[in-house]
């Protein structure tokens, strides 16, 4: 069974967490953990699922920097939930290095990944920073 792009994102979502608590991880024993919940982990990797993780993780400085931009004066990307940073980051990396994905689609996959893995405030949050960066 192949996943989806959606379940691809809630994956990388998921291997990105897993990764900020543990940097040394292994990337390909991360990858399966995760997959094993949505398939037979043995099947190869999405192409898609490591494109978003090795390009989140690759361009964090530029992501936090275009964060930073779209948040109120007193907040910073430090003081963000971990689940909505990562939301973010997965976001604006698809709105800003993926070109076959529209930023409507974007803005909708991240304001599902915060249904599913973060709060009601967290969603609204979300939207509201992506809103004022396609604004």
């Amino acid at each position: 069974m192949s996943l989806n792009r959606h379940q691809i994102r809630e994956a990388a979502f998921q291997v990105l967490f897993a990764l900020s608590s543990n940097a040394e991880a292994s990337h390909e024993d991360l990858y399966h953990q995760v997959l094993e919940s949505y398939h037979d982990a043995s099947e190869d990797v999405p192409a898609y699922l490591s494109q978003i993780v090795d390009g989140v993780l690759n361009h964090q400085t530029e992501l936090d920097e275009e964060i930073s931009k779209y948040l109120k004066k007193t907040w910073s990307v430090e003081r963000l939930a971990r689940t909505d940073h990562l939301i973010l980051q997965i976001a604006f990396f698809e709105i800003n290095y993926v070109e076959d994905v529209p930023n409507k689609v974007a803005i909708n996959e991240a304001l599902e990944l915060a249904k599913k893995f973060a709060d009601d405030t967290a969603k609204n949050f979300i939207n509201g920073v992506l809103s004022s960066k396609l604004g």
